[in-house]
């Protein structure tokens, strides 16, 4: 379980394949508080630390694993080397809760139609599959590349969202194009209410 703050910023380092894909990522996170076999967020992705190393100059190096099922519905597989990765350890229990319960277990994706200047910080804008458009509600949460995010306006097909410029300036948000896709992850209680209505339709 997270809480969409992201912690720092990793960077991929080296890619095998491997059954899937093996990713080494250089950051600050520090293993040895963490330990192997940690659950961390990798972009919205909760991936198991499998083994890790002190580098110099303080940084650190960790090894992931991602099946081919994670490659398919998540942006991990178009990761090159030098990729930016929002991380956050998982959440535990007495930690603040910053922004709202994540599992990391990502719903779909998200993709970037607009983004524009207002005053200090940014609006953007995002379509979404039509089969996950229902999960998102005016003034509610989701999770964007493992970023909590407040919801401004939503309409059929697309969604916005106002972003503060600390939040542009630590996370990934501030390297995202138009075109982009972003790991989406809806409030989990969204999910659950579509799933309930699904029996009432039916």
């Amino acid at each position: 379980m997270f809480t969409g703050i992201v912690k720092t910023i990793g960077k991929v380092t080296d890619i095998q394949e491997d059954g899937g894909r093996r990713f080494t990522l250089e950051s600050d996170l520090d293993m040895a508080e963490l330990g192997l076999g940690a659950s961390v967020s990798h972009s919205g992705c909760c991936l198991t630390i499998e083994s890790a190393r002190e580098l110099d100059g303080g940084r650190r190096e960790h090894v992931v694993f991602a099946t081919n099922e994670t490659l398919s519905l998540t942006t991990l597989a178009t990761w090159k080397v030098g990729t930016a990765v929002n991380l956050e350890p998982s959440l535990r229990l007495g930690d603040e809760l910053g922004g709202h319960l994540v599992f990391s277990h990502v719903d779909g994706l998200a993709q970037l139609q607009s983004l524009v200047r207002d005053g200090e910080g940014w609006r953007f804008r995002f379509s979404l599959p039509r089969a996950l458009a229902g999960l998102v509600a005016g003034k509610g949460s989701v999770s964007l590349d493992g970023i909590s995010l407040t919801v401004t306006d939503v309409d059929a097909a697309s969604f916005g969202i106002a972003v503060i410029p600390h939040t542009f300036e630590v996370t990934t948000l501030k390297h995202r194009q138009v075109g982009d896709f972003l790991n989406f992850e809806a409030d989990m209680l969204a999910r659950y209410v579509q799933r309930q209505l699904s029996f009432l339709q039916n």
